[in-house]
């Protein structure tokens, strides 16, 4: 079945037609229609085909949002929040046209608080951004998605990265959110209290939300301190098999380890030519430790030993910052890198996440069905929680591999849910994993429907994401 066909949406073409109109006359230059940039709000980091929006709006305020949301309202329009384009399920396509709000002007630091370890942003702001202006404070942000994303975006989709095995993901760091309604009001979900029992929980009903039932304006953050002192390197296996066994002897020990990234040989080629990286073609682990100088050496000691006892090693460690910095910009360019292993084809990025204890299971039946099937697909993993990562390599103009990588894709999702786990551990529903949230989570998409019909009558939060046949 077609992207298209899984969860259409219709236009409507008078309303689309009114808004456009609305829009030129309030926001002027703010305003694009042109065909080049509809295109690069709607680009997908994959293969789905891109659905473009109507028109771009560039906001700059809370106010402005609210104005054109009822403006959608009143004529039945769709909106589409964009922030910097790097989802990987289609988020930002608009299956129905209608009107893409992009918030990359709103990047204002609104505040920080260092005694309280936290800051509010606009959604604008990117991770990098905000560790910048961090600096000098002693503090930053841990939550690191490959890409350079905006915070709003990462809100959204319940991003997470490397350091979420010691920090957690945006779930656990977002305190409190500002969010404009499909009625176009604005809500405030909380303060900066670090906890709360007051009403429902609508900080975590709109982080993951993926725009479909507000557009996030404001995003108060959990900050941490810089460790004192930071080691890592990286440790080879013999097989995938044993590398995966090696974390699940890191976590089930307590060991407090901030990073544990598991590549497997394919992607460790790829990474060497790249990113001119000097190990073993074979998988490996990406490890890093934070604390004091004592706790540093003496988590990466233990590891050493577990490495070894699971027939790993030689763990080369270090705690100079430039050599870690490359270590690291190696493992976020990891997509970059795969792209290299099959030139002039595109990636179909996929992740699934699934309980410690079936890793090890999960990523070696992965790796089987890979080979089983012919294709060139990297695997990468934030080892330490479950999750794990495969790019598949193909050509989008060949019919035959889109069903074959969709095949594949499909068995890994199916998989992972068998093993209790999930179809996505941090790149989100969007279009492409639609079919498989009822097999997840059964009667509880109802509930999600339920609530989406409530907050969004007329159906214009991002349509056609998420949920199954929520056109109405």
């Amino acid at each position: 079945m077609a992207l298209s066909d899984l969860n259409p949406v219709k236009r409507n073409e008078e309303g689309i037609a009114a808004v456009l109109g609305i829009l030129k006359q309030t926001l002027g230059e703010r305003f694009q229609t042109g065909e080049a940039i509809r295109a690069q709000h709607a680009h997908t980091t994959t293969y789905i085909p891109t659905q473009a929006p109507d028109g771009v709006a560039f906001v700059e305020t809370t106010a402005e949002v609210q104005e054109i949301v009822r403006a959608c309202a009143t004529h039945r329009v769709p909106v589409i929040a964009f922030g910097v384009g790097s989802s990987l399920e289609g988020h930002t396509n608009a299956p129905g046209g209608g009107i893409s709000i992009d918030t990359s002007r709103m990047n204002r630091i609104l505040s920080v608080n260092p005694q309280d370890l936290d800051c509010t942003v606009e959604p604008g702001v990117t991770r990098e951004d905000l560790n910048r202006h961090l600096r000098d404070t002693g503090l930053f942000f841990p939550i690191d998605p490959g890409a350079n994303a905006s915070l709003g975006g990462m809100a959204a989709t319940r991003a997470s990265g490397t350091n979420a095995v010691r920090y957690g993901t945006m779930r656990e760091n977002v305190l409190s959110l500002t969010a404009v309604m499909a009625d176009g009001e604005a809500v405030t979900t909380g303060k900066r209290a670090k906890k709360s029992s007051a009403g429902y929980d609508l900080t975590r009903l709109l982080v993951g939300s993926e725009g479909t039932l507000g557009i996030i304006t404001a995003l108060t953050l959990k900050l941490q301190g810089i460790p004192q002192a930071i080691s890592g390197g990286v440790c080879p296996f013999p097989s995938l098999e044993v590398a995966c066994n090696a974390v699940i002897a890191t976590i089930q020990m307590g060991i407090p380890v901030a990073r544990i990234e598991l590549v497997n040989a394919l992607q460790m080629r790829a990474m060497k030519n790249y990113s001119k990286l000097d190990y073993p073609e074979s998988p490996c682990l990406f490890v890093e430790f934070h604390g004091s100088d004592a706790g540093v050496a003496e988590q990466a000691e233990t590891f050493g030993m577990i490495a070894e006892e699971n027939g790993g090693g030689p763990f080369l460690w270090t705690s100079v910052a430039e050599e870690r910095t490359k270590l690291w910009k190696a493992r976020h360019d990891a997509y970059w890198s795969s792209l290299t292993l099959r030139p002039g084809a595109k990636g179909l990025s996929t992740d699934v996440c699934v309980p410690i204890s079936r890793f090890a299971e999960c990523v070696t039946e992965t790796e089987a069905d890979i080979a089983e099937m012919g294709l060139v697909a990297p695997i990468v993993g934030h080892a330490g929680d479950g999750n794990f990562h495969v790019l598949v390599l193909m050509d989008v103009d060949n019919p035959q591999e889109i069903a074959l990588a969709e095949k594949f894709v499909a068995r890994l999702n199916m998989r992972a849910i068998a093993m209790e786990g999930t179809c996505t551990g941090e790149h989100g529903i969007g279009q492409g994993k639609i079919g498989f949230l009822r097999h997840e989570l059964g009667h509880g998409v109802d509930i999600m429907r339920t609530i989406k019909q409530a907050l969004d009558p007329l159906n214009i939060m991002n349509p056609g994401k998420i949920l199954p046949g929520t056109e109405h």
